[in-house]
């Protein structure tokens, strides 16, 4: 089983529900894996007192423009749904903060 606890709005209570699905289901004898995938505060570790017993950095993947290669036709701005790529007439250019990593480079 997977459980998701989001929420675009911070304040909600996101954490403080997950860490408590996650200790209950855990207490009850159930194998649990936690994720805090909070970009800006992952705070869940401070509820649940892990033993980490390894990390890694997660990465978001920003497309890259090849200058050699773009018409800058604009098409790969018509397709980005959050406004992250904007085609000028002789420059492409990618707001890497508006980018949610769903395009490959």
């Amino acid at each position: 089983m997977k459980v998701v606890i989001a929420s675009g709005k911070g304040g909600t209570g996101k954490t403080t529900v997950a860490t408590n699905l996650a200790f209950l289901l855990a207490k009850d004898g159930l194998s649990v894996a936690y994720a805090d995938c909070d970009v800006e505060e992952p705070n869940g570790h401070l509820f649940l007192r892990p033993v980490i017993e390894w990390e890694r950095p997660i990465e978001k993947r920003v497309p890259v423009i090849c200058e050699g290669l773009c018409r800058h036709c604009g098409r790969c701005s018509e397709v980005c749904r959050f406004g992250a790529i904007v085609s000028l007439a002789q420059k492409t250019i990618v707001f890497h903060e508006l980018c949610h990593g769903c395009c490959h480079t």
